[in-house]
């Protein structure tokens, strides 16, 4: 094998686990698409509602819940109760980022400022993201993480079954449990304080 092909063999990889590694700019290596290298949730940016980048090692030093919401649907409680947790665990460091999902039924069919109108409704005050995709080839890469963590993973396959699946993330931006989207988000309330 020639020098120059494995220099080009090697060098996505090294560059890859060197932008992973902890205090390097392991942004860059999620917003490349090689989201598999992600060692955490930190690595990765999207667009809040507004339409703003939004790097999300922001969160590091929170615990998360990441979910994918819709106006239709199981919206009602799973809004009601979202609100409900971030309004009492924001202070001990709960975050919670919402994406707008219209891959299961086209229950999300608004534009980002209707669906941020739509959040106004329920007083939502946790991080609204832009409507995204979270499956197949355009899913967002966070996402596509996310689904292969060892505990992200889903029954029967992977793929987000349905809009109001939720990952909750520790600290670190490391996957901790998923919940299906007919768990509702007061069942995560007990895993908490494991993370807080």
């Amino acid at each position: 094998m020639s020098l120059g092909r494995l220099c080009r063999l090697l060098k996505p990889a090294l560059l890859c686990g060197a932008l992973a590694a902890p205090g390097l700019a392991g942004t860059m290596c999620a917003s490349r698409d090689d989201w598999r290298c992600a060692r955490s949730m930190h690595e990765f940016s999207a667009n809040d509602i507004d339409g703003h980048m939004v790097n999300l090692d922001k969160y590091r030093g929170f615990v998360c819940i990441v979910t994918n919401v819709a106006s239709q649907g199981k919206t009602e409680v799973n809004y009601t109760q979202l609100v409900d947790l971030h309004a009492r665990y924001a202070e001990c460091g709960l975050r919670i980022l919402a994406f707008p999902c219209n891959q299961f039924g086209k229950q999300e069919p608004g534009s980002n400022e209707e669906i941020k109108e739509f959040a106004a409704g329920y007083n939502v005050k946790f991080d609204m993201f832009s409507k995204i995709c979270v499956n197949g080839d355009d899913a967002h890469p966070l996402w596509k993480w996310m689904k292969i963590q060892p505990k992200g993973k889903g029954i029967l396959g992977n793929a987000i079954k349905w809009n109001f699946t939720k990952f909750l993330i520790d600290k670190n931006g490391c996957v901790v449990k998923r919940y299906g989207p007919m768990e509702e988000p007061l069942v995560i309330e007990k895993d908490l304080p494991h993370y807080f």
